[in-house]
Order: C-alpha cells, then structure tokens, then sequence
C-alpha cells in the first residue's frame, strides 16, 4: 500500500475542504488548527478558488500533512493536482484515464463509487480503497453490507459524516472518513473561527483514538 493510503488507514481522517474563498492566511490557519486538533490528512477540492495554488502552498509549508486534491475530474486536472504537490487524488466518479495517469506518477486514486457495480469495475482498474458517496443516504448499514459481499475492497464514507455517527461509520468496518462541513466551513472561515475548526477535529480525533484504542 502506497504511503499516502498507509497514514489514511493509520489516522482514520480526511479534512475536507470545500470552499467559495479563502486566502493564504485563512488555509494556512485552517490546516494550523486541523493539526492542532490530531488531524493530518486533508483534501482541497479542485472547485475550492485557487485549489492548486492552495496545495502548492500547504505541501511546502507542512510537510508533515498529508495533502489530497478531491473532485478531479480529469487527467488534466490530475497533472496538475501532482504537479502542485497533491499526495492522493480522489475523483467523483470511476474514470479510469484519470487513474492511469496518476498511477503514471505513483500517485494513488481513491475514485467515488456509490453501486457494487461501479465498486467491482474500479477493482478491476486495480483500486482496493473507493469513496463512498453520499453516506448520508444509505447510513452505516451500507459499508457493513458492502464489506460482507467485497470483503476484499476498503471504503471511505464521504458526505454527511457526523460526530453523530462518525463512531457508528467506523465500527461497521470503514477504512477512513472523509469529513466536509462538519469540521471546516465558510461560515467559520469568514469569522475567523479557527478554535472551533480545532475544537471540532479534536473531537473526531478522540472518536478514532477511543474506536482505536489509543494511537
């Protein structure tokens, strides 16, 4: 397993931030605070402005981060996520071109799936981890069952991840979260809220480190 995926397994979550602005400043204070708060692994959305610039940013002033690009679409957009210093993509959909061509850069790709079908067919592109998405639909009963029929397959829920049900997600077998809103938003961005931010990975930190047993 790429490294990359290795401190996934290990840490358990994914910050992902999806935003309609966000200075220098505010994305240095941000990731400041997500660290500060136990987590090391984040994801910039390539539909968050200046998402490149963004990566490129933080992938030289933390070095200790984890950094994926999220919502990639294309190869295109691909290149330049790895060229900007993206340690994982994660893309919507299963498009394969765009998983040969960060397997081209040894980069891995966590593809959004959602159907056993769209699952099997990213198996045979050669993926063992798949992003679920929405969670927020199904619940955890969905990853217990899909566990139980690809046993073989590693699953990140995406998409309505909670401190609600963050623990329930992990105990039904999940290999990681991805956590959108529920830690980083612009409401808290606008304010300047980076304790809250740090407040709130702290608090899904303790969910792993309890479901964990301590890292």
């Amino acid at each position: 397993m790429e490294g990359s995926l290795l401190n996934i397994k290990d840490e358990k979550l994914i910050s992902i931030i999806r935003l309609q602005s966000c200075s220098d400043y505010e994305i240095i204070k941000t990731v400041n605070a997500l660290m500060e708060g136990g987590i090391y692994i984040v994801e910039i959305t390539m539909n968050t402005p200046n998402a490149f610039h963004a990566i490129n940013l933080l992938s030289k002033q933390f070095p200790q981060l984890t950094i994926g690009a999220g919502t990639v679409m294309d190869e295109t957009m691909a290149i330049k996520a790895i060229d900007a210093g993206a340690n994982f993509l994660l893309t919507p959909n299963l498009h394969e071109p765009t998983i040969n061509i960060a397997n081209s850069y040894n980069v891995s790709t966590i593809p959004g799936v959602f159907t056993t079908s769209e699952i099997v067919q990213a198996s045979k592109y050669g993926i063992d981890i798949v992003k679920v998405f929405p969670i927020s639909t199904v619940g955890s009963k969905y990853i217990i069952d899909l566990k139980g029929l690809l046993h073989h397959i590693n699953f990140i829920p995406v998409g309505g991840v909670t401190l609600q049900n963050a623990r329930e997600l992990l105990e039904a077998g999940s290999f990681a979260l991805g956590i959108g809103s529920s830690i980083v938003n612009d409401s808290l961005i606008q304010e300047g809220n980076f304790s809250e931010i740090k407040s709130r990975a702290k608090q899904f930190s303790e969910i792993v480190n309890t479901f964990s047993g301590g890292r």
